[in-house]
């Protein structure tokens, strides 16, 4: 059976696929776009092998997942693609109605530490589509990530805007993880050579993409509605390490969502072994 990997149907994974689609480096396998949190799910069902996931899943099936190291999806600072949208000043928002897409776990978890404690309020939240004019509504403020956010972060006008990176980093003094690549830990150990070719297909991507970054703007910006200089400046903003400094923001932000009860405990960090 092929290997299933999981990929992050936004724009912010795009460097991570480009490499290997670009320069006919794509390994053997059975890809399958999702959201973040449609990944997860399929990743914890079994039905995937090694994904991308919301970085709190990985704390909540840390037993049966084991972390790919040097990936994910991280910033330091500002990120575009993940805002709330509001139609208030965000002081403003405490018993009033609030929309969460259901596609990123993390992001909803962000959102709330952001609200709750770095401003004090504590809105309504309900659940519905990702769609900003509806989302809006039924409710004064809105999440909204991944490619929806960055339509928004361009084209937003009697808004007010809040970049949920600039914001953590502005309450915690820390990196952000959004997304880790986690493996199944029962296939890593039964397919360690499989699981290291995946890996270096990876980082050799990585490397082609931050290479080519002016490359890949111009031709995204072809199918997109961004302009190449914005493409650009969006994926210069965002990180795909895991070094100390994202591990520690990582956990920081881990013991924030444990203190309100979103998670039990804070696990210890396990990687499959490529080196």
């Amino acid at each position: 059976m092929l290997p299933r990997v999981g990929h992050i149907q936004y724009l912010n994974c795009l460097p991570l696929y480009y490499g290997m689609v670009k320069k006919g480096l794509l390994p053997n396998i059975e890809l399958r776009k999702g959201t973040p949190t449609e990944l997860s799910n399929l990743l914890i069902a079994g039905r995937l092998d090694i994904s991308p996931i919301p970085a709190i899943e990985y704390c909540r099936y840390s037993e049966n997942l084991l972390l790919l190291p040097h990936l994910t999806v991280s910033s330091d600072g500002e990120v575009k693609s993940i805002l709330i949208a509001s139609t208030v000043p965000i002081t403003e928002l405490h018993g009033k109605p609030f929309a969460l897409p259901a596609t990123s776990a993390t992001s909803q978890v962000l959102a709330r530490i952001i609200l709750e404690k770095k401003y004090g309020v504590k809105p309504v939240y309900f659940e519905c589509p990702s769609d900003l004019p509806r989302m809006l509504l039924e409710a004064a403020a809105a999440l909204l990530i991944g490619d929806d956010a960055l339509r928004t972060y361009v084209n937003a006008r009697n808004l007010f805007l809040y970049d949920l990176g600039r914001e953590w980093k502005e309450l915690s003094g820390e990196k952000m993880v959004y997304a880790v690549w986690a493996a199944r830990k029962e296939y890593a150990e039964n397919n360690r050579e499989i699981v290291k070719e995946l890996f270096q297909a990876f980082m050799h991507s990585l490397k082609y993409s931050v290479d080519h970054i002016d490359e890949i703007a111009r031709e995204i910006a072809r199918l997109e509605s961004f302009t190449a200089d914005f493409l650009k400046g969006y994926f210069l903003s965002l990180r795909f390490e895991f070094d100390t400094g994202y591990q520690e923001g990582y956990r920081t932000f881990l013991r924030h969502a444990q203190e309100m009860g979103f998670v039990k405990d804070v696990p210890e960090l396990k990687f499959v072994e490529v080196e």
